[in-house]
């Protein structure tokens, strides 16, 4: 791996990333020269791994990110390991999985858990690194959204719910941190062909939203990465608060 690309000496944690678009995420700002923790609840060692043996540093990290203790212990382990943070990537979310009803049939538990897992997990991991990044002066914090905040979603109503939050938190986050040099941005994408996409979503949904982009073809998560490492590099050092849309161009704002 590089060790004079945009984000050399940079230090990030991305969250949800023991697979799909999140270990994508990871082997992408490894590429880029930064060393990486990465978060989930599941085995992520493997992707640990494979970044090493092509010459990156990183380190697997169990995560629960709705337990607050859980992110403590998170961040604790990457300032054991690399003395800093700079960069959180706040990815961990329920999507791929999620079975798509009408609101009414959307029991109250699975509503609650939604907003868990991909709300407050988004908080309490960005409450666990603003200290660290106070402390240096410095952070970027990278929320996950999605583009259908921006027209809507039938079926989904929890998830479309969770990820209006995250554009919300992350507009006040930016406003809360900005004297202290942390930039809070939002990247939307828009359908991604995950793994767990391609298993439970049927092809007539899939080319449905294909269809209603000026660029007609299916996201891989490769194409998120170039906006990622921009928000993530000083590139983007007088942006905060910002939301960029990566969909192919199904919605434009």
């Amino acid at each position: 791996m590089s060790n004079t690309g945009r984000l050399a000496g940079k230090v990030a944690i991305i969250t949800g990333a023991a697979q799909g678009i999140g270990a994508e995420y990871a082997r992408a700002l490894s590429a880029a020269g930064a060393a990486v923790i990465v978060a989930d609840v599941a085995d992520a060692s493997p992707v640990a791994a494979a970044i090493r043996d092509h010459g990156g540093k990183a380190l697997a990290v169990y995560c629960d990110v709705t337990d607050a203790a859980s992110v403590k212990a998170m961040v604790a382990a990457a300032l054991e390991h690399f003395g800093r943070v700079d960069i959180l990537v706040n990815n961990a979310a329920l999507f791929g999985t999620v079975k798509r009803k009408p609101f009414e049939d959307i029991e109250s538990a699975e509503w609650d858990r939604m907003m868990a897992v991909n709300v407050r997990g988004a908080f309490e991991c960005a409450k666990a690194v603003s200290p660290v990044m106070r402390s240096q002066q410095y952070g970027k914090i990278v929320n996950i959204a999605s583009g259908t905040v921006f027209k809507g979603q039938t079926n989904l109503l929890h998830y479309v719910t969770s990820k209006g939050a995250i554009v919300a938190m992350s507009r006040s986050l930016a406003r809360e941190l900005g004297e202290d040099g942390i930039r809070v941005n939002t990247l939307a994408p828009g359908l991604v062909m995950s793994e767990n996409v391609k298993a439970n979503w049927a092809p007539g949904q899939v080319q449905g939203t294909v269809n209603s982009r000026a660029i007609k073809r299916e996201i891989t998560p490769e194409d998120l990465c170039g906006t990622l490492i921009y928000l993530c590099s000083p590139e983007s050092d007088f942006v905060t608060g910002q939301v960029v849309v990566v969909d192919g161009g199904a919605v434009m704002h």
